[in-house]
Formats: structure tokens, sequence, C-alpha cells
């Protein structure tokens, strides 16, 4: 299954070095060049002149809509049910929507996830101007508290590298953090390294249902990781090579923290995992029990999905800590295909049953909420 939105962007850096392989593979880059040379296109989501809504405003980095910020959007838009639309452009920022804007929706006007992207390059060991380090939540380059959000056709990244700070051994840099119920991202791109996509929940006592469609994640290690209930459902997961280990695992694809009480953590159905590192290099996923909650049996299901050859068939688990190992986590697969998939040792790879199957579903993972029935 090839990517849905193929092209990386491009930064002050080359946007995402490491992703090289896959630019390669899936074309061309594009960015604020092209977007800065073209009209503004807002698509049939309107202008500022002609709005979908009252509630709705307009973020143009080139000064051409109501905002040329999100954040400064975000921070007007106070209240429920406002809707941002972003022209194409790399905004550099870090932006929070907290708990109280609900129902927010964002657009990238373009239709197109290569030209709207929203950038930052902390990192969890990256120092604070007032004193410390920003930790793995700070580093976020987006963070979502609301519920009822939804995003489409939107990157979001987290352009920190490992060799341009050697000297920070807190590596873990968050594209975009989201706590709230009901989150929905439809074609959107996630990139980063290190803790790419954060899906978690606002509380441990919080089961936040979020879905992921049409999407598209990279990163090396843990890069999808956290507590919510969360499905993802046709979206395309790519591994980074690495030059700065000598040898495999290199990383992890993902890293769920499910808290116990919560019958449904990962689902990842009809859905692709491809690498840009050699073969096997490459665990599918680890569980992650945090200290702030030593209850937590992570929880993933990976069904009818495509594992491309970089994920480690004959271990493709392991654990985070050896007093949680993965074999004591709620971890399963069901008619996935692919190199990456093949099953030499059975121990190693439990599968659902039939019936077992029947009830991991997106349906029964999000209850009486059914993005997948909401158009733009």
């Amino acid at each position: 299954m090839p990517s849905p939105h193929p092209r990386l962007p491009l930064s002050r850096r080359g946007f995402l070095v490491a992703g090289a392989g896959a630019a390669a593979a899936f074309g061309a880059a594009s960015g604020p060049a092209r977007a800065a040379t073209r009209p503004l296109a807002f698509g049939r989501f309107g202008s500022p002149q002609r709005r979908l809504t009252p509630a709705t405003l307009y973020v143009d980095p080139y000064g051409r809509g109501d905002f040329t910020t999100v954040q400064a959007a975000v921070t007007a838009a106070a209240g429920s049910g406002r809707t941002l639309v972003l022209a194409p452009g790399t905004y550099r920022e870090t932006v929070a929507l907290d708990t109280t804007r609900t129902e927010a929706t964002w657009i990238g006007a373009s239709e197109d996830p290569r030209d709207v992207v929203i950038v930052y390059d902390h990192a969890a060991g990256t120092a604070k101007p007032g004193g410390g380090t920003y930790g793995t939540t700070g580093s976020a380059t987006t963070t979502v508290q609301a519920d009822g959000f939804t995003a489409r056709w939107i990157t979001f990244a987290n352009d920190w590298l490992r060799a341009d700070h050697p000297d920070i051994t807190g590596t873990q840099a968050v594209a975009i953090k989201v706590q709230g119920d009901r989150s929905a991202f439809t074609h959107c791109r996630f990139l980063g390294h290190q803790d790419t996509l954060y899906a978690d929940s606002t509380a441990l006592g919080t089961f936040a249902r979020q879905y992921y469609a049409h999407c598209y994640a990279e990163g090396d290690v843990d890069f999808v990781f956290g507590r919510a209930s969360a499905v993802f459902e046709r979206c395309h997961f790519r591994t980074l090579n690495r030059t700065d280990l000598a040898a495999a695992p290199y990383g992890f694809v993902f890293a769920p923290s499910t808290a116990l009480a919560n019958p449904h953590g990962y689902l990842v159905t009809g859905s692709t995992v491809s690498s840009g590192a050699p073969d096997a290099a490459y665990k599918l996923a680890r569980p992650w029990v945090p200290s702030s909650d030593t209850t937590a049996r992570p929880s993933l299901v990976v069904r009818d999905t495509r594992l491309g050859a970089g994920i480690d068939a004959t271990a493709p688990y392991a654990a985070m800590s050896d007093a949680y190992p993965w074999q004591d986590q709620r971890f399963a697969e069901y008619r996935n295909t692919g190199p990456g998939a093949v099953v030499p040792v059975p121990a190693n790879r439990p599968q659902l049953t039939p019936e077992q199957a029947a009830s991991a579903t997106r349906t029964a993972y999000l209850g009486d909420w059914t993005p997948w029935k909401e158009t733009c």
C-alpha cells in the first residue's frame, strides 16, 4: 500500500534529513517555496472575503488571512465549534489547544497535507529559557487537549535531530500530543523521530477515543505511543533508517500505555508498515508501563495489515522494562501479511481467533462515536 501523502516537506535544514529514503521512494519534496509563489489557495473552503461561517478564521503565513500564525488564531477562537482554515505554508511555531476550545476543526486549505506544515524543534532534553528542560510532553510542537477536535490535510512535525545535539540525552521530540476525546485526523501526516505521535488522554482515569484514517506517520523509537483508545485505519507507518546505531533493534513502531481498566488500547487495521532501514531492524511494538501508572496493561491489536521486511518477524515484540514483559500485556495480531508478518515462532506472535477478531473493530473501540461517517 503506497503512502497516501508521499512527498516530504522542506524546512530550514532540509526537513527531516533522516527521512530522505522515504522522500526518494515517494517523490520530490514540496513546501513553502511553492506556496509563496502561488495565489492564496483556500480552495472550496472559501477565503477571508467569503467565509464558510462566522466561526471560521483564516490563517496564512504571508499575511493574506485573519492571522499569520496558528496559535494566534487559536487564541482568538475562544469557545466551542470554531474552524481554522490554514493556507499553504510552513508554520514554525508551537501550538496548544486547551480544554475549553471544544469541537474545533482545522483544515488544510489545499486539501494536500504536504502543503500545510506545523513544525518546531524542541526535544525533551532541550533547555527551557526559565531553567530546566521541556520533558517529553513539553517537547510537543502541537498539543490538543480539547474534546471533539478534527484535523484534515495537515502535517504535524518535529524536526529536532539527534545529530545536531549530541550533548542532549533526552531525545524524545513529539510532533503532536493528542489528549482529547473524539479526536479525528484524516489525511494528516505526523513526522519526527522519537515519540512522534503521542496518542494519550488528559488523565489516568479518562479514556480518550481517537480516530486516524488515511494518515502517514514516521519515526524510529516508540513513534506512536500513549494511553488513548485509538483506531488507525488505512494508515501508513514508516520506520526510518539510523546511522547512529551499530546493530538492531533500531526502534519500535508502537508503545501503548493502556490503563488496566480500559478494554481498548490501539487498533491498527487495513494499514501498512514500511521501512527505510535494513530488514528486521525494527520491532513492531513494546509495552510502556510509565512510573505514573505501574498498573497499566498496554493493549495493541494489529490486523489485516501489511508488515514490511523492516519488522523483525521472528521476535516482533520486546519489553521496555524487565519488570513488565510484553507477554503479560494485551498484544495480538490477526490476518496480517507481508515478510514482517510471517510467524516462525508461534509463541512470539499471539494471534486472535476469528471470534476474538469480531470484537476488534472500530465500532467496538469507539462506541457511539462514528467519525468515519463524517464528511467535510
